[in-house]
């Protein structure tokens, strides 16, 4: 349990696309699935809502306990103000709430970061059997599947001015970061670096630019993300004039 929780690396260093790192993948892939399969069955299970939602409110303030039980909590680096910390405590409120308005920026700018995260993760080196791990993958996945439960159950789904509108919230908000990084002499959404470990960053460039690769690449992403509700549309658009011809 000690070696769990511990507050360094004890084994191998994290590998990027290891067997553990794959499969910690399949896993919440698999669980998405479901979610999809079984979507119309959890309709009426409200405390299903309410289970992911206290998972991830548990991830984050357990990961605030272990940062400061390790004597290395600092506002620097500690502050639930990543883009991906943000989205978690918002997929949370979402759930319970079932708000539209937080599932479009959710499902645009949480899906987007989580995925980065979870592909690219900031782990320092913990491994998959430790406590660091295991709450990274557990509150960055449980907002991925947080916007599946409300697309298969609640129908929920992204409009293209729900699009822009997460644009210009996240650079506003990144806007807000950057004075805060500015005051506390912090890196937070790397605004003022790049971090340390490998990452999509290290082909964009060198700083500032590598930013401006960044919101090209958010845009691109949440069409990306859009592109299967377009297609959705479109298709049903089609059918209903079909069937209005048919009905003629």
């Amino acid at each position: 349990m000690n070696s769990f929780f511990t507050c360094h690396p004890v084994q191998h260093s994290f590998q990027l696309f290891s067997v553990e790192h794959l499969v910690t993948l399949a896993i919440i892939v698999i669980i998405g699935a479901f979610i999809f399969l079984c979507g119309k069955h959890m309709g009426k299970k409200r405390f299903v809502f309410i289970l992911l939602s206290l998972i991830l409110i548990a991830s984050e303030t357990s990961y605030q306990a272990w940062e400061i039980g390790c004597h290395r909590w600092s506002a620097e680096t500690s502050l639930p103000l990543q883009l991906s910390d943000i989205v978690v405590l918002l997929a949370a409120v979402m759930l319970i709430i079932k708000s539209r308005f937080l599932f479009y920026f959710v499902y645009f700018a949480g899906i987007s970061s989580s995925v980065q995260a979870m592909i690219t993760p900031d782990l320092g080196g913990y491994a998959y059997a430790q406590f660091r791990y295991v709450q990274f993958y557990v509150s960055h996945g449980g907002v991925v599947l947080a916007c599946c439960m409300l697309i298969a159950v609640c129908k929920y789904e992204p409009t293209f001015r729900s699009l822009w509108v997460s644009v210009v919230v996240v650079n506003l908000y990144g806007g807000f970061i950057y004075v805060m990084n500015r005051l506390l002499g912090a890196n937070y959404l790397y605004m003022m670096k790049k971090p340390e470990h490998a990452s999509l960053l290290d082909v964009l460039g060198p700083h500032p630019w590598y930013l401006v690769w960044i919101e090209g690449i958010m845009i691109l992403s949440f069409l990306v993300l859009y592109l299967p509700f377009w297609v959705h549309k479109k298709i049903k658009g089609d059918k209903s004039k079909v069937n209005f011809v048919e009905e003629k």
